[in-house]
């Protein structure tokens, strides 16, 4: 007998990969969500969401919720954010293990804000870890400086770890022609000495 759809959904956000023993169910923002694909996957792979555009996109914030309704997901929270502002929203985020941004470095003006943000959020959770990809738009626009002054550090993920180098990836022709980077951003560690 199938089990219904409701306990199946509580199971699954309980235990992941259960192999006889409880797991570790994570807690994801994505920020800068817009149609919200990989906070939507994150959330179907059972961890706990949150998604946030800024606050001054009503229209992004109703994109958010549609993706969660499209895709069985209104359970999944969606916040006003805006990037580089601490609000109330912000403030009032439960823990997070893992922070989610799909291509949110595209235009240098919100570089400084985003990281403002990132840091905030790293700060509360010194373990967490700051998952993004961007599109590389121009050779002259880096964000090292920026996490030089958040004290923040990178570590690049080469695509072809996962299988995510081609043009076409998953019938699309994204990212097509396109260079496209992923790295992982976490707080500084100080020196032990």
């Amino acid at each position: 007998m199938e089990e219904p759809d409701q306990q199946r959904r509580v199971r699954v956000r309980r235990y992941r990969f259960t192999a006889g023993r409880e797991a570790l169910v994570l807690r994801v923002p994505e920020v800068g969500a817009g149609v919200s694909l990989p906070g939507v996957l994150a959330a179907k792979c059972g961890a706990e969401v949150t998604l946030s555009d800024s606050e001054e996109l009503p229209r992004c914030l109703q994109s958010c919720r549609r993706s969660c309704l499209l895709n069985g997901l209104s359970h999944v929270p969606v916040l006003g954010l805006t990037w580089g502002r601490v609000s109330p929203e912000l403030l009032s985020l439960p823990p997070v293990d893992i922070i989610l941004g799909s291509d949110i470095f595209f235009d240098p003006k919100d570089f400084e804000d985003i990281l403002t943000t990132v840091y905030f959020l790293l700060e509360k959770n010194p373990h967490a870890q700051f998952w993004t990809t961007y599109q590389v738009r121009s050779a002259d626009w880096s964000i090292e400086a920026l996490l030089y002054k958040w004290k923040l550090r990178s570590i690049p993920i080469p695509l072809h770890s996962f299988g995510a180098d081609k043009e076409h990836l998953a019938s699309s022709s994204l990212p097509g022609r396109h260079t496209i980077e992923m790295m992982i951003i976490s707080l500084a560690q100080a020196d032990s000495t």
